[in-house]
């Protein structure tokens, strides 16, 4: 596995743990560790993100930097193996 691919599985990772703390919140809304949970991963995807923008790019159309170059057409994308670009 290449270092993208790490990168890219840590945020998957994050998103899927945001995703189901989520929908335990949204029938227990008050639950603290759930709560602490989501916070604990939501600090942690950031985190991921950061990494891999910093190393590969935009992850996402959101992270235009607001440069003269519209970079996210760099590729690859996050979805690609680097052996298919």
């Amino acid at each position: 596995m290449t270092e993208r691919e790490i990168l890219l599985k840590r945020v998957q990772v994050c998103d899927f743990a945001l995703n189901d703390v989520a929908l335990f919140l949204d029938t227990h809304p008050d639950d603290q560790a759930a709560i602490a949970h989501y916070k604990k991963y939501m600090e942690l995807r950031k985190r991921a993100v950061a990494e891999y923008e910093e190393n590969f790019g935009p992850l996402t159309k959101e992270s235009y930097d607001g440069g003269a170059r519209w970079i996210w057409v760099d590729g690859p994308w996050p979805w690609q193996k680097e052996a298919s670009v």
